[in-house]
């Protein structure tokens, strides 16, 4: 079975690396399989050449958190325009082993989860559909489960709060020390932006999911529910 890995893409070289990392460990996760790296833009190999030499009925899993625009969009038509007939898989979404990496960012960048002062701003990027910026908003009440710490969502593009709102409403909230968690897949032109905003309020930026073994574990569970559902048709 061919596993087709589609991320967005992105003009800062960083984004594709990320791709390709978290596929290498996909192959370690589960050996056998035949893992592609596509873009839907900007970088290559695009999905729709990518799709014109792969097996038949290939799964494209969207490296993609949220159910926006390119997963219900952009993909799909790209899948009809190639005339490949490709399963697309879910997004990963707002799964429990991303949080719990994220959270494992913010361990890693000096933040203790019993630390009743601790504000945390979950930075993700917003959509023009109000379901799935409500589903992106749940990520911080999941993230502060089992800690001390308090938090709200802040979208980096789109739609309020903005990074800096966020911030003021968690300093009303009584938090003491803030630090941003973004919710990114990999490092880029927005995550840049925002440690910019960051670096000039002092406030502590964790690291983005990254090639983690968990994010490749959420990545082959998509994958498998998507040729489960093709069979149970």
């Amino acid at each position: 079975m061919t596993l087709i890995l589609t991320a967005h893409g992105s003009a800062d070289p960083r984004s594709a690396a990320s791709a390709h990392e978290l596929a290498h460990t996909i192959r370690r996760v589960r050996r056998g399989i035949d893992v592609r790296v596509a873009f839907c833009e900007q970088n290559s190999p695009n999905l729709r050449d990518v799709l014109a030499c792969a097996t038949p009925r290939p799964v494209v899993v969207p490296l993609l958190l949220a159910d926006a625009y390119h997963a219900r969009v952009d993909i799909p038509a790209m899948i009809r325009e190639s005339g490949s007939t490709a399963r697309q898989a879910d997004v990963l979404g707002e799964d429990d082993r991303l949080i719990a990496v994220l959270r494992q960012r913010l361990t890693h960048a000096g933040v203790s989860r019993l630390d009743p002062d601790v504000g945390v701003v979950v930075t993700a990027v917003g959509s023009s559909r109000a379901d799935a910026n409500a589903r992106t908003a749940s990520v911080a009440d999941c993230l502060v489960q089992h800690t001390n710490w308090t938090a709200t969502v802040a979208f980096a593009t789109g739609p309020h709060p903005t990074v800096a709102e966020a911030a003021e409403e968690l300093r009303g909230r009584g938090a003491k020390r803030l630090v941003i968690a973004p919710w990114f897949l990999a490092h880029g032109k927005i995550t840049d932006r925002v440690a910019d905003f960051a670096r000039a309020q002092g406030i502590p930026m964790a690291e983005p999911l990254g090639p983690h073994r968990l994010v490749a574990e959420t990545v082959l569970d998509r994958f498998d529910d998507a040729i489960a559902a093709h069979a149970a048709a």
